[in-house]
């Protein structure tokens, strides 16, 4: 039976897209108390099929998937820009296009306008309304409002008009590095996308005997399974070592593993690899919030989507990606970096930050150990324990050396120098995968 939390994210995912929701109809409507209705309110926020929107309160708003995860909902603008809702809030779960600056004659800007666009406008009621007749939302700046009429015609249209303090230029930029931020998040894998599904999952439950292992050992030919309770529970994980000299009829309650390491749907592959290898883990269970089995993910599954990523091009600049692609190979005998400190890979002050000397670290030790074996890397250590400030536009020599090295295990020292002198010095350590 499902539980009052499960009962309340069902009723929330049948609303109908757009429909408002607060904490006291929820409670009132199925009989639970208000802090067990907030925290499904917020729960269905952080799934994505919910929205808060300061002074408008919480809507139901179709959840993105990630192949559209870059477009924002017009209640998405409204946080970003601080905006106040003028009129049109049923049509706040909306998704924009595109945006469009009202910084022209009217003809020659409704030619740009269409229906999905948002219009960034000053206060000119005439452009107002025609940009929602021709279906665009309208984001007024300069802290202006509307007309009565222009309102009413939002209100029955349910295309939002917004109005924000910020002036043009700070409202554009502000929605462009939002825009930005979201496909940044496109481009990392998570377990979601990469994870075999409950359906297509071998599982035992705790009312199974070991004979049960066996059974679905000679099947499939895998060795490990995750146990669930009657409820699709995880409860934990039994293995081929578990099973082995135990009496076919014991319970296979007996002999799991119980409190396994899990993961949830939303971390990144890149988390999962660390841990699974940290950990010497060759499947993990997949789960939500809720405990409930969603799948499985294999460390060869891991392996395939970190492979993947790295023949991708990107699209989104992360600081990671703005520090490797300024690396340049100097290399003649021994391995040497050279790499510009840029405005963005500074601190406040205008000197180097510690981070980027972090990444400056990895991706000089990752080249250097990518060299001496084929394959990927996790980094499991970097210890800094030197560094001096390095100002803004400098040059940076960077002298990765490889200390040791293993089957499975790399240790590199990192020197980093400035006009000969030494300016940061640290300690890379990592595991070594093979492919």
């Amino acid at each position: 039976m499902a539980t009052k939390h499960e009962q309340i994210l069902q009723y929330i995912n049948n609303l109908e897209i757009g429909e408002k929701i607060s904490v006291r109809q929820i409670a009132k409507a199925l009989n639970v108390s208000e802090g067990t209705a907030y925290r499904a309110i917020k729960e269905a926020e952080n799934q994505g099929f919910v929205s808060t929107i300061e002074r408008v309160g919480t809507i139901r708003i179709e959840k993105k998937q990630k192949d559209n995860i870059e477009k924002l909902t017009f209640a998405e603008v409204i946080n970003i820009i601080d905006g106040t809702v003028l009129g049109g809030r049923q049509g706040l779960y909306k998704t924009l296009n595109r945006f469009v600056i009202g910084a022209m004659k009217l003809d020659a800007m409704m030619r740009y306008v269409e229906a999905g666009n948002l219009l960034i406008v000053g206060n000119r009621y005439q452009v107002h309304k025609l940009a929602l007749e021709a279906g665009a939302a309208v984001l007024i700046t300069g802290g202006f409002d509307t007309s009565d009429e222009v309102i009413k015609l939002a209100d029955e249209l349910e295309l939002p008009i917004i109005s924000t303090s910020y002036d043009t230029f700070t409202v554009a930029t502000m929605i462009n590095r939002a825009i930005y931020d979201q496909l940044i998040k496109k481009e990392i894998v998570l377990v979601d996308d990469v994870l075999i599904p409950l359906q297509d999952t071998y599982y035992l439950t705790t009312s199974n005997l070991i004979e049960k292992w066996h059974e679905l050992n000679a099947r499939t030919g895998h060795s490990r399974y995750p146990v669930i309770d009657d409820s699709l529970r995880i409860q934990g994980m039994v293995a081929a070592k578990d099973v082995m000299g135990v009496n076919p009829q014991t319970p296979i309650e007996k002999v799991m593993t119980k409190n396994p390491i899990t993961v949830n749907e939303r971390t990144s592959v890149a988390s999962v690899a660390h841990v699974m290898v940290w950990e010497g883990i060759e499947l993990t269970p997949v789960i939500d919030n809720n405990r409930k089995l969603l799948g499985v993910i294999s460390r060869q599954d891991v392996l395939k989507a970190l492979q993947m990523i790295q023949r991708q091009p990107h699209v989104g600049e992360t600081i990671d990606d703005i520090v490797t692609s300024r690396f340049v190979d100097k290399s003649t005998t021994d391995p040497i970096y050279q790499c510009e400190v840029t405005p963005q890979m500074t601190n406040h002050l205008g000197t180097i930050s510690y981070g980027v000397i972090t990444t400056i670290v990895t991706e000089a030790g990752s080249r250097v150990l990518r060299k001496y074996k084929k394959g990927d890397l996790v980094v499991e250590n970097i210890t800094v324990y030197f560094i001096k400030p390095v100002q803004i536009e400098s040059m940076i020599d960077i002298y990765p050396k490889v200390l040791e090295i293993g089957r499975k295990h790399g240790k590199i020292d990192v020197e980093i120098y400035h006009d000969g002198e030494i300016v940061g010095k640290a300690l890379m350590m990592a595991q070594l995968l093979d492919r």
